[in-house]
């Protein structure tokens, strides 16, 4: 077996800043070698190996690496002679770095790197100077970088100060991170040498936090203008590349422009993932699998099969059903057809369900009853009191919000299993802001709920072609029509995001539109206003996401997503098929 090579880099590029190497030697000392070395040697007896330990100086583990023994007496006596210039008379690696580090520059070096973190091409730890933007965007991005070393500029500071006064989420973003830098500087005056950014308990953050604390200029074409904040940072990152020329210094921004013109200037630039939930929107959980054409020969032996409550369970076993999640939606067309839901999964144990047909018209849900077979998914996930959280996904005419609504309507008015329906969406324009509207809070809310009273007419009038749906619902005059319109409005609340922190929600139904244009953070404020009998609902396009900085990656809506798959009371479906109206299909297709 080839023995290990010991590192060949130079002592600047090498990872030694919290590493001490000491080496013993294994060979015998020629009789001119000076006496006084032979305590230094550490003797070793012929034929062995001596190991070489490395250790942080504040963790007790040691690594161990087998290093072969010198080929010769003049090569051990000069790997000894090295050995003692380093220990008696040389300047030791780890005082050079401390020296490096106290001039109040970030040193080239960094720690032991977390294990699974992608290192830099030479293995130095990188150097991120982050943009407002990022900051705003993710106050805790400060600590998502892992090993490596994260720089502020002024202008940064400068900007955060500007976006501090206000209610919007921005600014709660901005006072939280200054909040933040506030409690990691406490009293520490040197601020030049970089402050540990596990000082608030990220002991994933390992690295260190450096603040611009002198002027930095570096050498940008003169036609950019340097009154501007964005030319600014990229003069900051243009010096520190200058004054790190062995370290990997990149701008991290959320600014498309500002990384175009980073790139275009020879600056590493990026974007800030590390709130997106999944790179590819379409590996995002559907809630539907289709199951293979070989499925009944690989799973259909031993199939165990009882009756409960009127639903049928089956118990089947084989390598497919590791895959299965709990409460995911499966089905198999063919001689043998199966529509069923994961009800349990034990390795290569699972137990399915079958499901109740809402496409035949003695099961309608308030005169609605599903057109397709994803819409009969959704429909069995909202009729169902065991399912707490429920995630709808679909284009345009897919029929979200009328089964959403005929589901509340039928559980809120028939079988009272919730008090009322509550419904809430993100005011975010699609074009021009119209402006400040009058009146309660109720009132200023219903130009953005069309969607609500477009469906409510749907459920009400009892047409025949609805969005994603088949109505039956008729009365018997218009009297009869408005009275159950009133008594429907009567049970149907309309609320703004802005006044849902500190309320609980009892026996509610909670639906929430447009969810797509949430963060995640706001997400997690709705959801958590649940209390116990609440059932939330979210409904979105990720494909038509509105606010600005959001991705179908970093949705609220995603992130929710794939955070319940699996959770035993939560479970989603991606509507495939628009039931709109011929036009709509064909313009979701074509435009």
């Amino acid at each position: 077996m080839p023995l290990p090579k010991l590192p060949t880099r130079p002592a600047a590029i090498l990872d030694l800043t919290a590493v001490e190497l000491r080496v013993k030697t294994t060979a015998r000392e020629p009789e001119e070698i000076q006496p006084e070395l032979e305590g230094l040697s550490g003797k070793q007896p012929s034929g062995q190996t001596a190991p070489i330990h490395t250790q942080h100086p504040t963790s007790s583990t040691y690594l161990n690496a087998v290093v072969p023994p010198p080929t010769s007496p003049a090569i051990a006596t000069r790997s000894l002679l090295r050995d003692t210039h380093a220990r008696a008379g040389g300047t030791s690696t780890s005082v050079l770095a401390k020296k490096g580090r106290a001039t109040g520059t970030p040193s080239a070096s960094r720690g032991t790197k977390r294990t699974g973190s992608k290192p830099s091409a030479t293995g130095v730890s990188k150097l991120f100077v982050l943009d407002t933007n990022v900051l705003l965007h993710d106050p805790s991005s400060l600590f998502r970088f892992e090993e490596h070393d994260v720089f502020l500029p002024m202008m940064t500071l400068e900007e955060l100060d500007h976006q501090k006064k206000g209610m919007t989420e921005v600014a709660r973003n901005a006072r939280q991170v200054s909040r933040s830098l506030d409690t990691l500087v406490g009293d520490n005056t040197k601020l030049d040498e970089g402050l540990p950014l596990d000082g608030l308990g990220h002991k994933e953050a390992t690295g260190r936090l450096y603040f611009q604390t002198k002027a930095m200029s570096g050498t940008l074409p003169p036609d950019l203008p340097m009154g501007k904040a964005d030319n600014q940072i990229l003069g900051v990152v243009r010096s520190l590349q200058a004054q790190f020329a062995t370290r990997e210094v990149v701008l991290v921004s959320k600014d498309i422009n500002m990384r175009l013109k980073a790139r275009a200037l020879a600056m590493a630039a990026e974007d800030y993932f590390n709130d997106h939930v999944l790179e590819d929107s379409d590996l995002l959980y559907t809630g539907v699998l289709q199951l293979p054409e070989n499925f009944w020969n690989k799973h259909g032996k031993g199939v165990e099969s009882w009756q409960q409550g009127g639903i049928t369970f089956y118990r089947l076993s084989g390598p497919l059903c590791s895959q299965f999640m709990i409460n995911q939606f499966v089905f198999f067309e063919g001689p043998m057809p199966l529509y069923a839901q994961v009800r349990e999964v034990n390795g290569k144990t699972a137990v399915l369900a079958t499901l109740r047909d809402y496409t035949h018209g003695k099961n309608n849900v308030w005169g609605v009853t599903s057109r397709n077979r994803e819409q009969n998914f959704a429909m069995n996930l909202l009729m169902n009191p065991e399912c707490d959280f429920v995630s709808l996904l679909g284009q345009a005419g897919t029929g979200k919000t009328l089964m959403t609504l005929a589901a509340g309507l039928a559980q809120v008015l028939e079988t009272k299993r919730y008090t009322e329906i509550i419904m809430t969406r993100v005011t975010v324009p699609v074009g021009e802001d119209i402006g400040f509207l009058p009146g309660t809070e109720e009132e200023k809310m219903m130009p953005w709920m069309g969607a609500l009273e477009d469906n409510l007419d749907v459920l009400n009038m009892g047409e025949t072609e609805s969005g994603g749906a088949t109505s039956s619902n008729s009365h018997g005059n218009e009297w009869g029509r408005a009275a159950t319109m009133e008594l429907i409005r009567s049970k149907i609340k309309v609320k703004s995001l802005n006044f849902m922190r500190g309320r609980t929600f009892l026996n509610k139904y909670l639906i929430i539109d447009e969810a797509q244009n949430l963060t995640p953070k706001q997400m997690k404020t709705l959801i958590t206003r649940a209390g116990p009998g609440t059932k939330v609902v979210c409904l979105g396009n990720i494909a038509q996401i509105d606010t600005p900085y959001l991705t179908e990656g970093s949705s609220g809506l995603t992130f929710v997503v794939d955070r319940f798959k699996g959770w035993p009371h939560a479970g989603h479906v991606t509507l495939q098929r628009g039931e709109r109206s011929r036009l709509a299909d064909y313009a979701g297709e074509v435009l």
